[in-house]
């Protein structure tokens, strides 16, 4: 029997021939993640093994993204203990304010993900790199201080759901609406444990900004990761952005798969996910009259040059409803510069919004934009659990870039074209 795409990079990393679904194995790490909330509780727990440093201090990030720049003391202070390691360790790839960006956005603007590697991150969205052909995904701070000190990791390998695309998108619809609409075809353990497989001539429509959001909310249908075929797009972003070498994985054409779903982009909607998970969508047309009271524009999902394009095409020359707050975040520090030299900053200020430095802070309730009771936020970030983004009776509406600027002028849910 053939193996996947996600298959078939484990057993390489394993220094296996071939693997199977459910099998143990032990994989080589070419990258290790934490941020400024998960990696202290690996730095203390790596502090207790009987090991000398780290397993190779060019392979592992840290990236102070989610309380940067700190919000309260306890922030600072796990700060200062991931500063304190990289510096002791000599860590290559340590960013911290001024020099960081959204982790998910910043490591392979950096180059520092590409095809065919393996990586696990102490994040759930670590998953975002299958996009370039990539396996990765999200593990515990635990499993990340084993990494950090071995180079290696334990993974059950995991069988695979076939996601065939074709078509091509209408205007203002995005790679966003199509994890949505996946999502909540499948539901929030729809392929728990699995690896979704993108495939199809559709692939093609999509731009790799389009792809990083999928591969990001993979994780939100409960996968172990999602992963894209490498394609003159992917190489020529990975060629543009980074130095390291890759190797593209193909499926076996009698690779083995639970099942297959088929997407027609032609026929997709601008989607939202309503309260309370993110399988609970709604097609634009289907949403009614719901009044906001914020949105946000930014996150691991949303926050790159292609989603603040398309928000401040919408915003251009409009402004935002009265009463309603507009925070747009770019994902890293150049795409904030990139976004300024383009006038898009200019636009969304004049619009009435606030432009943050890269910051998750308001996707996982952290800082710059809590929620209070009964508040409603339209969100481009990956998230609308119970109290995500703030008080537990507030409301988070997922959507598009597009969908979340149109609602920023109108005060309620609505769509670009509306």
């Amino acid at each position: 029997m053939g193996m996947t795409m996600t298959q078939k990079i484990l057993a390489a990393h394993a220094g296996l021939e071939s693997v199977t679904a459910g099998q143990l194995i032990e994989a080589d790490l070419d990258l290790v993640l934490g941020n400024d909330i998960t990696s202290p509780v690996a730095i203390h727990e790596i502090e207790k093994m009987n090991v000398d440093g780290v397993f190779h201090k060019d392979k592992i990030a840290l990236v102070m993204d989610h309380f940067v720049p700190n919000k309260d003391i306890k922030s600072a202070q796990h700060c200062k203990c991931v500063r304190e390691f990289a510096c002791r360790h000599e860590i290559t790839n340590y960013y911290d304010v001024g020099k960081m960006g959204i982790e998910h956005a910043l490591l392979p603007e950096q180059g520092l993900t590409v095809a065919g590697d393996v990586i696990i991150g102490a994040d759930s969205h670590t998953c975002t790199y299958g996009a370039l052909g990539a396996f990765s995904t999200g593990v515990g701070s635990t499993d990340m201080a084993a990494g950090m000190a071995t180079g290696k990791a334990w993974f059950k390998v995991p069988s695979a759901i076939k996601v065939i695309v074709t078509g091509a998108p209408r205007r203002y619809v995005s790679g966003k609406d199509l994890i949505l609409h996946l999502i909540g075809m499948i539901g929030v353990d729809g392929a728990l444990y699995q690896s979704l497989e993108f495939t199809g001539d559709g692939i093609a429509n999509l731009t790799m900004d389009d792809r990083f959001t999928i591969a990001n909310m993979a994780i939100e249908a409960g996968a172990k990761n999602g992963i894209f075929p490498v394609d003159a797009l992917a190489e020529e972003y990975m060629k543009t952005h980074s130095k390291r070498a890759y190797k593209i994985y193909e499926a076996d054409a009698d690779a083995e798969y639970e099942r297959e779903i088929t997407i027609d982009l032609s026929t997709l909607k601008s989607t939202v996910a309503f309260p309370h998970l993110p399988e609970n969508t709604k097609t634009i047309d289907e949403v009614g009259d719901i009044k906001i009271d914020q949105v946000v524009i930014g996150s691991c999902t949303n926050g790159r040059l292609d989603d603040l394009r398309c928000a401040a095409e919408i915003l251009k020359g409009r402004k935002a409803a009265d009463g309603i707050r507009v925070i747009i975040i770019p994902a890293t520090q150049q795409i904030y510069l990139d976004a300024m030299e383009e006038g898009l900053l200019r636009i969304f200020v004049e619009a009435g919004a606030i432009v943050s430095a890269p910051t998750c802070g308001p996707c996982l309730g952290g800082y710059m934009g809590i929620l209070a009771e009964g508040e409603r936020c339209v969100s481009t970030t990956n998230r609308n659990f119970v109290g995500r983004m703030g008080h537990v009776e507030s409301e988070i509406y997922l959507a598009s870039p597009a969908v979340a600027a149109a609602s920023a002028i109108t005060g309620r849910i609505s769509g670009p074209e509306n």
